[in-house]
């Protein structure tokens, strides 16, 4: 009787062990599943308790008009090459070359002005059509030869380094010339006041732009072709899907993007350097890692390269609030790289 009783309460433990872990496994499912349909949800978070907390350590000093609003200004021109940067990741491929094609396209405006004489505005649109140029080359190198996009852009980012160089005789056009003779460069750095709050043009094009992403990725015909070259370029073929006219389309879009963040980096910096935005591609590949867009294509949502950008924007702000030395910030967004990516290898995993 008493083998017998040991026996029932054994079986009763485990059928609890059992039900337990059923729980459990359903509890993770629910969080995998919430974070594969919502692939912004993870930043957004991040996000949310970095400004919790340094809201808390610092109070109204960093819950200040000014500071929300120098933050936003700080990851525009990140924010706008890193949305060129998601698009690209979006479809599998990589593009070390943004930050070259942001810089020569805004040496091209400024150069074009003063030293050809050109009207600002016939400037601004050879800077943003060579932009486009670039991009759709690097696009057809990938599709049409099927060269490795690392490779590609790794030497378009030499080619358009030297060319920027080459051209500008690394000469920088001061702030006070393009005031008094071009403004139009500078638009983007002109500003406009809401609600106590300033903006700047650069700003505003950095959301809007986000957002008009946004809609096409998730609303049209091309957005969904982009996830589905990044997931499956095959099998996106047989189902009828131009994957060489999509992923020519993407770089050059994203040429463009870079050439639109070249016209911002002349607003927001005042003048055309042509050694301005050196480190701009790894921080255009920061924010999109953060923003939970994953290097394997096919998932993740230009939202979260958004609030990804923020968040680097936040830390920097927060931490030189705080006092601290600015090698911290480099240390803690690269734990959040490296978490970033584990977390979307834990989705992938459990997904699977």
């Amino acid at each position: 009787m008493s083998n017998q009783t040991e026996t029932d309460r054994g079986l009763v433990n485990r059928a609890e062990a059992i039900a337990s872990f059923e729980h459990q496994h359903t509890a993770l499912s629910r969080i995998q599943h919430a974070l594969h349909s919502n692939p912004a949800l993870v930043p957004l978070i991040v996000l949310v308790l970095s400004v919790a907390v340094f809201g808390a350590l610092l109070g109204t000093k960093f819950f200040s008009t000014f500071a929300l609003t120098l933050i936003l200004q700080q990851v525009a021109i990140v924010g706008i090459v890193g949305a060129a940067q998601s698009l690209v990741i979006l479809t599998a491929g990589i593009d070390l070359s943004v930050g070259a094609i942001m810089v020569l396209s805004s040496v091209i405006m400024g150069q074009f002005t003063f030293r050809m004489g050109l009207p600002p505005a016939v400037a601004v649109a050879c800077g943003l059509a060579i932009g486009t140029f670039i991009g759709f080359v690097n696009g057809w190198l990938v599709a049409r030869i099927k060269l490795p996009p690392f490779i590609v852009t790794l030497g378009m980012w030499q080619i358009a380094l030297a060319s920027n160089f080459l051209y500008s005789g690394n000469e920088t056009i001061r702030a006070q010339d393009i005031e008094a003779n071009a403004p139009l460069l500078q638009f983007f750095g002109q500003s406009i006041s809401m609600g106590g709050a300033v903006f700047t043009y650069g700003v505003i094009f950095f959301i809007l732009l986000v957002l008009v992403l946004a809609y096409i990725l998730r609303h049209t015909a091309w957005g969904r072709h982009v996830y589905a070259v990044g997931d499956d370029p095959e099998a996106a073929e047989l189902s009828g899907v131009n994957t060489k006219r999509i992923l020519m389309s993407v770089y050059a879009l994203s040429g463009l993007i870079c050439a639109f963040a070249g016209w911002a980096l002349i607003g927001r910096i005042g003048s055309v350097s042509p050694t301005s935005g050196q480190f701009s591609n790894i921080e255009s590949i920061t924010a999109v890692v953060i923003g939970g867009i994953s290097l394997f294509g096919g998932r993740g949502s230009i939202l979260g390269m958004f609030f990804g950008a923020l968040i680097v924007g936040v830390f920097s702000l927060g931490l030189r609030l705080l006092g601290a030395d600015a090698q911290w910030t480099y240390l803690l967004i690269g734990v959040l790289i490296i978490g970033a990516v584990a977390v979307d290898q834990w989705i992938r995993k459990v997904s699977a």
